[in-house]
């Protein structure tokens, strides 16, 4: 079955840099759709970056020039790499993996915080 198993999440201080992994198994990685989304307590669960099969890439904008997103075909995995980050980037982040009919896989999730 298909698996997206999250990792690199944890405690930054404002201004720091992190980078979260999700490995997918139990599918053709390439022509598949990656995303990071995330969810702070009281919030819905919102859309962070996402990158087409084709490498094509959009950012929610509260993060656009802090946040990359990219990916890795031959390892079936998807990064972001987040800079400058804020304490209201604190969030439980989710790996997402929407397939070409439009059904999503989810990670587990793993917790950013950024605190001082």
């Amino acid at each position: 079955q298909v698996q997206l198993v999250e990792s690199g999440g944890g405690l930054v201080q404002p201004g720091g840099s992190l980078r979260l992994s999700c490995a997918a198994s139990g599918i053709i990685f390439s022509i598949n759709t990656m995303g990071w989304y995330r969810q702070a307590p009281g919030k819905e669960r919102e859309l962070v970056a996402r990158i087409t099969g084709g490498g094509r890439t959009n950012y929610a904008d509260s993060v656009k020039g802090r946040f990359t997103i990219s990916r890795d075909n031959a390892k079936n995995t998807v990064y972001l790499r987040m800079n400058g980050l804020k304490p209201e980037d604190t969030a439980v982040y989710y790996c997402n993996l929407q397939t070409p009919g439009n059904y999503h896989y989810w990670g587990q999730g793993t917790q950013v915080t950024v605190s001082s």
